[in-house]
């Protein structure tokens, strides 16, 4: 929270090479900050942050309009075609105290494709992944973001219909989570009525957590 009348909220986005996770980041800010592209290698080799316009029509608290900020950091690929999975690591973590260390955490996004079965050995790295940056309480932190949903739907599959075949592993994560996930539809994620439901859906999560950050100081020990 930067003043009265205006809300920022700090994410990162987290997830294999093209899941959409830039992608993701960029419709979240509203721009094109984070390159994102097809490729047969890893496209992100480092960490950057990106930062939204002010934001209006999304929240109101105490009965008053906010403007929103968002911020989101975005990641290398774990795991990532070209960086060790040390090297991956030891590069979020310095970017996450660099840039939210005072102002905390207040979401970390795993991006998934809606459209690719998510099997348990991918869910067990992302895991053990996720709860080595943000600690032991990183099931309050994270979310689920379920890209390339609108080839879901192509297939037939409404989110009711999704849920109900998801692989166990999936199923297991989304429980893990406390079911913080948003599906995402790569052809309407520039749309800005999407943009404004899915950060509604975000706030409420941040909401649903007591507004809580997460503080994340780089050791060099």
């Amino acid at each position: 929270m930067t003043d009265t009348c205006e809300m920022t909220i700090n994410l990162v986005v987290l997830g294999r090479s093209q899941t959409g996770k830039s992608a993701a980041g960029n419709s979240l800010l509203g721009s094109s900050d984070f390159e994102s592209r097809h490729s047969p290698s890893s496209v992100t080799t480092c960490c950057s942050l990106g930062r939204s316009c002010r934001i209006l029509g999304i929240i109101r608290r105490n009965g008053c309009e906010l403007a929103l900020r968002v911020r989101v950091l975005d990641t290398p690929s774990y795991p990532h075609s070209g960086l060790s999975k040390e090297q991956v690591g030891d590069m979020v973590r310095s970017a996450l105290a660099h840039h939210f260390g005072d102002e905390g955490l207040h979401l970390a996004l795993l991006v998934l494709r809606a459209d690719l079965p998510l099997c348990l050995d991918e869910s067990n790295d992302a895991v053990q992944f996720i709860q080595e940056l943000l600690g032991p309480t990183w099931k309050d932190f994270t979310a689920i973001l379920l890209t390339h949903a609108d080839k879901a739907e192509e297939a037939g599959c409404s989110e009711e219909t999704y849920l109900h075949s998801a692989s166990s592993a999936l199923l297991s994560l989304l429980s893990s989570v406390q079911h913080k996930y948003i599906f995402l539809d790569n052809q309407k994620s520039v749309i800005k009525e999407e943009r404004a439901s899915v950060l509604r859906r975000l706030l409420n999560f941040i909401r649903q957590n007591n507004y809580r950050v997460l503080l994340l100081k780089h050791s060099k020990e």
